[in-house]
């Protein structure tokens, strides 16, 4: 017996511009709808937009934060809007106290301390060599957090309008705190 007459070639299906592009594109616009349900329901993105969290972040860095789920902690970086200031830019800030908590500050010593510590994310804080453009809130110091409060400071303390400008930022302007820097230098942030 021949076993040739059994075997049977296949033929290779032809190949169909149009089902390829109707492939590329539902591929596109689940991709984009994805994206689009992240970044409204998980995380939010957001630029910044100045030098007052200088040298940990920079002007027109660009984050994206995440809210669900979220209370704001000591030391985290966060995102909110602030009526007080007048300005249509959302704040990025360092959280320094939440509510409760009594912060004292020094402007001469530039000295921070939360419940009588200074506080470990105090590392993080610059002091460049100009004198620090003050509107001053009406706190004195000691200064106790009110409830559903948070007391933020930037990074770069001679260059930031902040908590002690602003006073206590209602912790429901808060839109997210920072989880990632997307650009231009990506990478978690502390």
């Amino acid at each position: 017996m021949d076993n040739k007459e059994n075997i049977t070639v296949k033929e290779k299906p032809k190949f169909d511009l149009s089902r390829s592009i109707f492939e590329w594109v539902e591929l596109v616009a689940i991709s984009i709808t994805v994206v689009m349900v992240i970044l409204n329901c998980f995380a939010r993105y957001s630029p910044v937009n100045g030098a007052s969290m200088n040298e940990t972040l920079q002007h027109e860095d660009v984050l994206i934060l995440s809210d669900l789920f979220y209370t704001p902690k000591n030391g985290d970086i966060v995102v909110f809007e602030s009526q007080q200031t007048g300005y249509d830019e959302p704040y990025v800030k360092r959280v320094i106290a939440t509510e409760g908590q009594v912060v004292d500050y020094d402007p001469i010593t530039n000295k921070v301390t939360v419940d009588g510590v200074e506080p470990e994310w105090e590392q993080y804080a610059t002091y460049k060599n100009q004198q620090r453009t003050a509107y001053y809130a009406e706190i004195s110091y000691p200064y106790t957090v009110p409830k559903g409060h948070i007391f933020v400071m930037g990074d770069n303390r001679w260059n930031s309008r902040d908590s002690r400008d602003i006073g206590p930022v209602d912790v429901r302007t808060v839109l997210g705190r920072v989880v990632f820097r997307l650009f231009p230098n990506t990478g978690i942030v502390d």
